[in-house]
């Protein structure tokens, strides 16, 4: 029964002790990602993305209409065509449909190269606003209230406005 007062006393002692310190910290929580996509350079980034993303589209579709332009002819003419010529076609065309796929994995990779280029800048730019706006209020925690960003309550206050204030928008 000794035992167990002391136990109890001092299970309260910390509890009242980490209560005290976490009353001492002040916690506020953003949406990073309504932030970046309300910054302004966020639709020239994207506009910029777009406009790449469909110039590699229109090249691929017209790789892919030559392939099949190639495929439709060698077809027609295979009957009139010798086994070497024919087997020298079907290679031709496999190296075609191999280069399509080369130019397809190159595209997504530089469109992702571009994409970490232009949203880089985006994300030092918030992360230096909202650090500002955060040692300003006086908060000594900033969490990220993003979908999936690991808050489980976020009743803090909530610094989207005042860090758009900040950039200017």
């Amino acid at each position: 029964m000794k035992h167990f007062k002391t136990h109890l006393f001092a299970a309260l002692m910390f509890i009242g002790a980490t209560s005290f310190t976490m009353a001492q910290s002040k916690i506020a929580h953003i949406n990073t990602g309504d932030l970046i996509e309300a910054m302004p350079q966020m639709k020239s980034a994207k506009t910029e993305l777009e406009k790449l993303g469909k110039t590699y589209e229109a090249e691929i579709q017209k790789m892919a209409t030559e392939y099949q332009n190639k495929m439709k002819q060698y077809q027609a003419e295979a009957e009139t065509k010798t086994e070497e010529e024919n087997q020298k076609r079907v290679q031709e065309v496999a190296t075609i449909e191999q280069s399509i796929r080369q130019y397809q994995a190159t595209a997504q990779e530089d469109l992702q190269k571009k994409e970490t280029e232009l949203m880089k800048p985006l994300f030092e730019k918030a992360k230096a606003a909202i650090q500002k706006v955060a040692r300003a209020q006086g908060f000594d925690y900033v969490l990220d209230s993003t979908q999936g960003g690991g808050v489980l309550l976020s009743d803090g206050k909530d610094l989207l406005a005042d860090v758009k204030k900040e950039l200017g928008f």
